[in-house]
């Protein structure tokens, strides 16, 4: 089995979640229609219903119940990528302009929040306390990541305990809740819903890293966004972290004086060049290799499925992509 046969088992299933995800994003009124639709239209993984899904069938399967799980997650997912971008000063994403560059900054942040406002009416029609209480206390945590992302712009000293709570926050608790949730609301065993939490949260770290690592050696063609956009925003990942720990005083001191400048010094290339020569790819990737083995080992726990499998297999493709 490969990517393209476990979404091909999921099409149908998809398909009523995007059309569920398109009728969310499309209010009446006509300009916040265009803009909700934007990002909507430049397409993705769908990785997190896709999640949803595939830990629903650990239960009793029904797919109005997963559905408003799935698009209400995929909703929250999308309105942080447009409130990300207005705080990253991000011209780009998924190759096309984002949702601030081809309007403005008020009108991003109000798109965000309706998209936000639309996940969560979506997530009323379910009736779970637990489902509510998970949701909510997440996005809590998830706008703690964002603030420390903020606080931590052109820091140097970061430590990796610093990283590795800012992209739980950021990126694998969403991933982690869409395993929880869809196997929460399909009344699977306990101790099931615990093991499918951990995998998404052990895969949703590998992600972020691999993420990072892509950022620094992918093309802006198959990124959909410039190659060192995280550097150019401020944003210190570990492969750079890595390099000002361990890389050679002139290497170091290269980073810092970009990093005193706030980007001022225009030093960015040169910079991506040292850190790829310096072992924080190298660094990143062996981490998140060691979360992905994290991730198999929550697996080996499940029943043995051909969702389970599905699952090894978004597993590995997480920390081996290329986009």
């Amino acid at each position: 089995m490969n990517l393209q046969q476990i979404y091909h088992n999921l099409k149908k299933d998809l398909e009523q979640i995007e059309e569920d995800l398109s009728f969310a994003v499309n209010p009446e009124y006509q300009p916040l229609r265009q803009t909700a639709t934007h990002l909507l239209e430049a397409g993705g993984k769908r990785m997190r219903p896709v999640f949803v899904l595939l830990s629903g069938r650990f239960g009793d399967y029904e797919l109005t119940r997963l559905k408003q799980v799935a698009v209400s997650l995929e909703l929250i997912h999308m309105a942080t990528l447009v409130h990300d971008d207005v705080i990253d000063d991000a011209q780009t994403r998924r190759g096309r302009l984002t949702v601030k560059a081809k309007w403005d900054n008020r009108i991003a942040m109000y798109t965000g929040d309706f998209i936000l406002a639309q996940a969560l009416a979506e997530i009323a029609k379910i009736e779970q306390a637990e489902v509510h209480r998970i949701l909510s206390t997440s996005i809590m945590r998830m706008c703690l990541g964002e603030i420390d992302q903020i606080e931590d712009l052109y820091n140097g000293d970061q430590h990796l305990r610093q990283y590795l709570r800012r992209i739980k926050r950021k990126t694998a608790l969403l991933m982690a809740i869409s395993c929880q949730l869809g196997a929460i609301v399909s009344g699977a065993k306990p101790e099931i819903v615990r093991d499918l939490y951990a995998y998404g949260y052990y895969v949703g770290m590998a992600f972020q890293l691999t993420d990072d690592v892509l950022d620094i050696v992918g093309e802006e063609r198959v990124l959909g966004k410039p190659a060192g956009s995280d550097l150019l925003q401020g944003n210190i990942t570990l492969p750079v972290s890595y390099t000002l720990h361990h890389g050679d005083a002139a290497e170091k001191k290269m980073i810092r004086n970009y990093l005193q400048s706030r980007g001022e010094v225009s030093q960015v290339e040169q910079i991506l060049d040292v850190v790829r020569q310096a072992g924080g790819i190298e660094y990143t990737l062996d981490l998140s290799k060691q979360y992905l083995q994290k991730a198999q080992e929550r697996l080996d726990r499940l029943p043995d499925s051909s969702e389970r499998e599905s699952l090894r297999m978004i597993a590995e493709f997480i920390v081996r992509r290329s986009y």
